[in-house]
């Protein structure tokens, strides 16, 4: 099963990816969760990346294709993969194409093909409301949300102790402007799913089980309209005997 989920930060898509990755025993390849574990180190990558996710902007594609790549090239994602908040860019979604046409060893893009891409739409107060109230520690990296899954004690880590932190990125200013660059560069990659029958939209404002149903549905539709030698039927079938609930709430990157 290969899989897409897209959607603006604080979306949900870590939840879901998650939840999907555990049902198909697939690895979930999560760019947000690369990329700031990229930026804690204090090599040269590190600190570019650092400097980018600081100010709410977007990391350059050379950057993100050669980091997903690595992943996808771990044996574990041979079986298929969930990709979580990756391709952003026309540049990344192409980029993506010829990758899986080369896995596959052809020459006609997309042999090895995407099963579905998975949009979780969200209103941008509900997004700003959800982003603002993240706090992750200092410490050990752990998140937090200060209404939904708040820490047992104020502005401190369950796990070590340690001050709660508000990232820069999660200030309302710099989500606006976070919001901003990826419709602009977003759009566009929506697009072109949608002209490949790919792309089917998920109402992501409302509650992560009942998110997390509407995904199920989708997958099911696409598998009884695939044919039975297709790779969606096959996978698929295999993941229906696992009818796991959504995952608790949790945050997105």
């Amino acid at each position: 099963m290969n899989l897409v989920l897209l959607g603006p930060p604080g979306a949900g898509k870590g939840t879901q990816a998650a939840r999907l990755a555990e049902q198909y025993q697939i690895p979930k390849i999560s760019t947000g969760e690369i990329l700031r574990e990229v930026a804690q180190k204090p090599d040269a990558l590190g600190v570019r990346v650092g400097e980018y996710i600081n100010h709410g902007l977007m990391v350059p594609d050379d950057i993100i294709l050669e980091l997903v790549w690595r992943q996808l090239e771990q044996g574990a994602a041979q079986a298929g993969f969930v990709l979580d908040g990756f391709p952003r860019t026309m540049a990344q979604a192409e980029a993506l194409d010829r990758f899986l046409s080369r896995r596959s060893n052809t020459d006609s893009p997309g042999v090895e093909t995407l099963d579905a891409v998975l949009d979780l739409e969200v209103d941008e107060d509900e997004l700003i409301r959800r982003l603002s109230g993240r706090r992750v520690c200092s410490k050990c990296g752990a998140s937090y949300h200060l209404v939904s899954r708040p820490p047992r004690e104020d502005q401190r880590c369950d796990r070590d102790g340690a001050v709660l932190e508000q990232r820069k990125d999660d200030q309302p200013e710099a989500i606006r402007e976070r919001l901003k660059l990826y419709h602009q560069r977003t759009e566009p990659v929506l697009d072109y799913y949608r002209a490949k029958g790919l792309l089917h939209q998920v109402e992501g404002d409302r509650e992560m089980g009942q998110v997390a149903r509407q995904i199920e549905q989708i997958l099911e539709q696409r598998s009884q309209s695939s044919g039975a030698g297709s790779r969606v039927s096959v996978e698929t079938s295999h993941g229906d005997t696992d009818q796991t609930e959504s995952r608790p709430p949790g945050t997105d990157h």
